[in-house]
């Protein structure tokens, strides 16, 4: 896998804005903008996914970050125009929604080693974020883990908000399976070079104790 590449891990845009400072990593981190390609997490709902796909590309456009062309995998691509789409693209956006569906699609279409092995930027947000790190768990469906893309020695899960008591015990007893990088909404962990660093705010749950996340604890 080359990991030289620039990662971003994103948890969610409620406003279904950037803000400031992610926006301004991405202008610096993605000079090429030719193709994006959305990996949808609702592999079956096209309609959704044609919306949801236009509108974060409009995301990158308000921003001055617009591509020459933007297209999403679901469903209805071939598992060799996925491929090709995934080759050639400059930056691949993994989409949220549901995480085993995203990853049942990337296994589907034979994607997972093309995108270890790509050139291409890739972001995550929600569910796609989920499937980047090492270990995914989607905790609303089971608390059984498989395996991630592993751009990142972690379990992350996104929407993380204190007042939800339910989402709370979720994640205190998954960390007592193993370790969770709980992310805020509009926060980031960015990776390049092996090189960690992130914005917002970002946990690290494991055996039930909550501590500050540090770039340290991510394993390349």
């Amino acid at each position: 896998m080359n990991t030289n590449r620039f990662f971003a891990f994103f948890s969610g845009f409620p406003t279904r804005h950037f803000t400031d400072e992610i926006a301004e990593k991405l202008k610096e981190e993605i000079a090429i903008r030719n193709s994006l390609v959305f990996i949808s997490a609702w592999p079956e709902d096209y309609a959704r996914n044609d919306e949801d796909s236009a509108g974060m590309h409009g995301m990158f456009s308000e921003r001055g970050m617009g591509f020459r062309h933007f297209a999403v995998i679901d469903s209805r691509t071939a598992p060799t125009d996925a491929a090709a789409m995934i080759r050639n693209a400059d930056c691949i956006f993994l989409m949220g929604g549901n995480a085993t569906l995203q990853m049942a699609l990337i296994r589907e279409k034979g994607l997972f080693d093309e995108l270890r092995d790509c050139s291409a930027v890739i972001l995550g947000v929600s569910a796609g974020s989920m499937n980047m790190g090492k270990t995914t768990v989607d905790i609303w469906e089971t608390m059984e883990p498989y395996e991630g893309l592993g751009f990142a020695g972690i379990t992350v899960k996104s929407h993380y908000r204190t007042e939800d008591e339910h989402l709370m015990k979720l994640l205190h007893n998954l960390s007592m399976i193993l370790p969770v990088c709980a992310m805020e909404d509009e926060s980031a962990i960015y990776i390049k070079n092996g090189q960690v660093s992130c914005t917002g705010r970002v946990y690290r749950i494991n055996n039930g104790e909550y501590t500050a996340f540090s770039p340290e604890m991510i394993l390349i």
